[in-house]
């Protein structure tokens, strides 16, 4: 991090090309409108796919469920993935031409459910495994990639002198999802050699997740972008927080800036990835030293939740700053309090989470939004009465009841505006006022939920069992 890229001549061409592209994002998307493919689906996939359609299309009674899934599905497969020159495997976030390392682990999701059924499938998986960890080699604290060296990014007075990098926002989760999506394509398809390129980066988040526990004297990390809100406090640093085990981080899964420096979602995921690279270590890699540090750094962090991380009333805060302040709210992107039991070893049915699940979804949320159209969660980083379909995947994944998972289908089903397709986020009152017409992960979340309602279900791929929810911190443990 030196100048700002605007200051860098080498860099205007890169420049150039990025904000051209998003001046040229299309004002609607339809399922008939979709980007050139770039990776188009053999016929092993498709039948893959449409094994799956059928099944969903039986499940619901509903023809439309069975079209919709396909053509989501075949649309993140042959339009999001890219074979690049060198044999990498890109995954772009829809109508934004970079690589987040967790939208691209999200967006995989579904098609981790169909890795045992496709070896196509878990070969490409692993690809992208392999190219999350090239990323995180290059930039450990970039949260979106370019394909290529060439300079392009989301804004030119960004602080960053990497080529590779689109963005350089800070988010702990940015390195929990690719650990998670690693563990996911190695307990699905039974090939350790997925984790091979795993190995030499975990070390690096491990040692820069310890080095973020006491960000205020130790860490080097510095993100200002001028004339927007994105830059942190004190001058670029962050807001000051106290020592308290967990991690420190810069922005939240939705890319807007924390409030308070950690990020409870954010630390449920980081304790839970922890101990997922430990069972790698003993399991893959033989490697018992690194398997007690990664037990040790979750033990530490999951102690910090337990002692900060709850309100008075039990529920669990969305940030706190380990020096008595706390931020009450919920957010609709991943990790969010809603998704715990998809990323973190909190169970659906446990105390803790259905009480904080019951106030994320009430009007005590400041992004819970009532509408005519939908009632769901939304984020402060779209307009205001906004409603985010991935919110309502995740509402309905998260469920133990059938009922549930069927009224969120059936609402993604309505309120996709008739493009086919879901939206970053749509008005609570009037789906066809949406943002971000091509929005890969809330497809693929979507779809995740169909898979779901039809017995598909990420169970056992979740990696809960790992860890008991006592050992991730509980309100008795503070309180």
């Amino acid at each position: 991090m030196t100048s700002p890229r605007w200051a860098q001549p080498a860099r205007w061409p890169g420049l150039a090309r990025g904000l051209a592209h998003l001046v040229s994002r299309s004002l609607s998307c339809h399922a008939d409108e979709r980007q050139p493919l770039t990776h188009p689906a053999s016929d092993a996939v498709r039948a893959t796919i449409n094994r799956h359609a059928v099944a969903i299309t039986h499940a619901l009674d509903d023809g439309r469920a069975g079209r919709l899934f396909t053509q989501q599905m075949l649309n993140t497969w042959q339009a999001t993935l890219s074979r690049r020159p060198d044999g990498s495997m890109f995954v772009i976030t829809g109508d934004i031409p970079a690589m987040w390392l967790r939208d691209s682990s999200a967006q995989m999701r579904p098609f981790v459910l169909l890795a045992r059924d496709c070896p196509e499938i878990a070969a490409t998986l692993a690809d992208v495994v392999a190219q999350q960890w090239a990323c995180i080699a290059r930039a450990p604290y970039a949260n979106a990639f370019n394909p290529e060296p060439n300079n392009a990014s989301w804004h030119a007075g960004d602080l960053c002198d990497n080529p590779w990098v689109w963005e350089e926002k800070y988010e702990v989760d940015s390195l929990a999802f690719p650990i998670q999506f690693a563990w996911q394509v190695w307990q699905a398809t039974g090939d350790a050699a997925v984790l091979v390129p795993v190995r030499a980066g975990a070390r690096q988040v491990v040692q820069l997740w310890r080095r973020e526990q006491r960000h205020d004297t130790d860490s080097d990390y510095r993100f200002v972008r001028p004339g927007t809100g994105d830059t942190l406090g004190e001058d670029g640093r962050g807001t000051p927080v106290g020592v308290t085990g967990m991690t420190w981080c810069g922005f939240r899964p939705s890319d807007d800036p924390c409030t308070y420096g950690y990020n409870i979602p954010a630390q449920f995921f980081a304790a839970h990835a922890l101990r997922l690279l430990a069972q790698m270590a003993r399991e893959a890699w033989d490697d018992a030293g690194f398997a007690a540090e990664c037990d040790d750094l979750a033990a530490q962090i999951s102690a910090g939740v337990a002692q900060w991380g709850f309100a008075d009333d039990g529920t669990l805060a969305y940030e706190v700053d380990g020096l008595g302040h706390q931020l009450r709210m919920d957010d609709a992107n991943m990790p969010s309090l809603l998704s715990l039991p998809l990323c973190s070893s909190l169970a659906a049915d446990d105390p803790v989470y259905l009480t904080t699940r019951r106030w994320v979804l009430s009007q005590a949320n400041p992004h819970y939004h009532l509408g005519v159209a939908a009632s769901g969660v939304g984020s402060p980083h779209t307009p205001y009465d906004h409603i985010w379909p991935i919110a309502l995947a995740v509402q309905g994944l998260t469920s133990t009841r059938t009922e549930t998972k069927l009224r969120m289908v059936e609402v993604l089903m309505r309120t996709d505006a008739g493009t086919g397709m879901m939206h970053e986020s749509f008005h609570a009152d009037d789906p066809s006022r949406f943002t971000r017409p091509w929005f890969s992960w809330a497809n693929s979340m979507f779809c995740e939920l169909l898979l779901d309602v039809a017995g598909v279900r990420m169970d056992d791929l979740t990696g809960a069992d790992l860890t008991r929810p006592d050992q991730t911190g509980g309100p008795d443990a503070a309180h």
